[in-house]
């Protein structure tokens, strides 16, 4: 299951309608890099595809390929004030990532 934190769904629901695009889902993607680390992507969709995986989390409709699902598992969408910024961040807290280390600070994935 891939989550969205209720910050990240406040987020994404004001980006929505700021983009007048509230009726789309949300597709998060996930690749490997060459150093094995893993590349992020997320944006708003209006085509479904034959592998798609949906999820609803904090009412944010989600869509993820079956291939990006196998990175993605147990992964949870957050938006945060980090402490070396000022401005809010949305992380990605994904367990599957090498780089990922949930006691240490500043290891998810800032987009």
């Amino acid at each position: 299951m891939i989550t969205v934190s209720k910050s990240a769904a406040e987020q994404i629901n004001a980006s929505a309608k700021q983009s007048q695009v509230e009726n789309l889902k949300l597709r998060i993607a996930a690749k490997k890099k060459e150093d094995g680390s893993l590349e992020y992507l997320m944006g708003f969709e209006d085509r479904d595809l034959d592998d798609d995986i949906y999820f609803d989390s904090e009412g944010i409709q989600i869509v993820v390929s079956a291939a990006s699902y196998e990175l993605l598992k147990d992964t949870e969408l957050d938006y945060v004030k980090l402490d070396d910024h000022e401005e809010m961040q949305f992380i990605f807290k994904n367990p599957n990532d090498p780089n990922y280390n949930p006691g240490e600070s500043g290891s998810e994935h800032h987009f």
